[in-house]
């Protein structure tokens, strides 16, 4: 049974103010270890070797996920909106507030080393034998699943699905603005409380009232900057490479043999792909610190000198091209091999388009995008793709802006300046 606290509990936040918890499940799933080790994993992986301040956590950014959609539900329900479907707000609070439990240290470079997917793991964290788990089940026997199918975007509502995953969801409104307080820039700033206003539940949906379709322009812009100045940065790039090319070694290293000098029993399964969620719930940003300064001093040179270079931000340098060329690559490949370096570890190339994040995707139908299109409810009761009314997102949505970059270790490249071709040494301003 879900019941309401005695004493209503607050959070002081540097993007809400306040974070208001009322109900005893919410309470308990934010005290359960599996939500505190959030605390223990930075939302934005390596950024903050970029902006010094992005040192903020998955946790502060969960439960600031589960305010937003509390207002939004709240404001649905005070105006009686009859599309909203009663009932749903636990559901929809639970999955708010655990949609990232399932993230890991520096969780999209682990995931595409790896091949893992942090939603899963959440839907295995929330599934499986554990406190959240327990909570859940304590308010509602079949809570568990509910939240899970939401997280997996296969719950029979799909309202409720939109409020954690579209493409104007809690999860987003609150990154970008969070994003752009710890990283110090304007660029993500937007009228959160203009857009809570105008938000409606309707055909099954969540649509926005005509009228607020300035303020909805203003949040697309925010978000498109966002991804070009802070999210894109070739900077944080060059620590992702590095950061996966660490992992990438030590897997190489694990499946020849190699006897670690360090090695803890999470990483060891997560090198085997062999990982449980015990195992799992023991890997946070911690973890993978204390694993990087040991193997910073392991026999291997080239998995001591990544985890070094990560360490004390001695990062590749890169240069930008205007269009990726496989020939010229497979030359510097080559032209690596005759210094004595390794092309697999020594040079990387890199394109925007790999990150896991994504620009504004117009269309009419759900299916059209991976997550429904931005819909503008009329006067009439008419819905229209935003794009359709706005010039400005539809100017958004149109742009596709390739960037392309070779990376490398700059320090070994210069002192071998003199053996490198002309054209090399140009290209890589040496």
């Amino acid at each position: 049974m879900f019941r309401p606290l005695d004493e209503e509990k607050v959070f002081k936040d540097p993007v809400h103010h306040s974070i208001y918890v009322q109900d005893a499940t919410i309470w308990k799933l934010i005290n359960t270890p599996e939500f505190q080790r959030l605390r223990r994993i930075r939302q934005l992986g390596t950024t903050y070797l970029t902006f010094h301040g992005a040192e903020h956590s998955r946790f502060s950014h969960s439960l600031g996920v589960y305010e937003i959609t509390r207002k939004i539900i709240n404001q649905f329900e005070r105006n009686g909106y009859k599309d909203w479907p009663q009932g749903e707000k636990m559901v929809s609070l639970c999955a708010s507030l655990l949609h990232d439990v399932g993230h890991g240290p520096f969780s999209h470079a682990i995931e595409q080393v790896f091949d893992t997917d942090h939603e899963e793991w959440t839907c295995a964290i929330v599934l499986g034998q554990t406190e959240i788990n327990r909570v859940l089940r304590e308010a509602d026997e079949q809570l568990p699943q509910k939240v899970a199918s939401v997280i997996r975007k296969t719950y029979d509502k799909p309202i409720v699905v939109s409020l954690v995953s579209s493409q104007m969801d809690a999860d987003r409104m609150d990154y970008l603005l969070r994003d752009a307080y710890f990283t110090g820039v304007n660029y993500g700033t937007f009228d959160l409380d203009r857009i809570l206003r105008v938000l409606r539940p309707h055909q099954g949906r969540i649509v926005v009232k005509e009228s607020g379709m300035h303020a909805v322009e203003d949040y697309l812009m925010s978000r498109y900057q966002m991804y070009w100045q802070i999210y894109f940065h070739p900077v944080t790039r060059s620590s992702d490479i590095i950061l996966k090319k660490i992992f990438r070694r030590a897997v190489e290293l694990h499946q020849s043999g190699y006897r670690f000098e360090f090695m803890l029993g999470s990483l060891k399964k997560l090198l085997q792909g062999e990982l449980d969620v015990e195992a799992y719930l023991s890997l946070d940003d911690n973890a993978a610190f204390t694993a990087f300064g040991e193997w910073a001093r392991e026999k291997d040179e080239l998995l001591s000198d990544l985890c070094r270079r990560f360490l004390d931000r001695r990062l590749y340098k890169y240069v930008q091209l205007e269009k990726m060329d496989p020939e010229l690559v497979e030359e510097l490949r080559r032209e690596w091999v005759t210094l004595g370096l390794h092309p697999e570890y020594h040079l990387e190339t890199d394109t925007v388009v790999d990150l896991p994040y994504d620009l504004y995707k117009p269309g009419t139908e759900a299916g059209a995008s991976e997550k429904p299109p931005i819909l503008l409810l009329d006067d009439k009761d008419q819905m229209t793709e935003i794009s359709a009314k706005s010039d400005i997102i539809r100017s958004i949505a149109g742009i596709h802006r390739g960037k392309y970059y070779i990376y490398y270790p700059e320090e070994p490249l210069r002192e071998k300046a003199d053996r490198l071709k002309p054209y090399t040494r140009e290209l890589l301003r040496l």
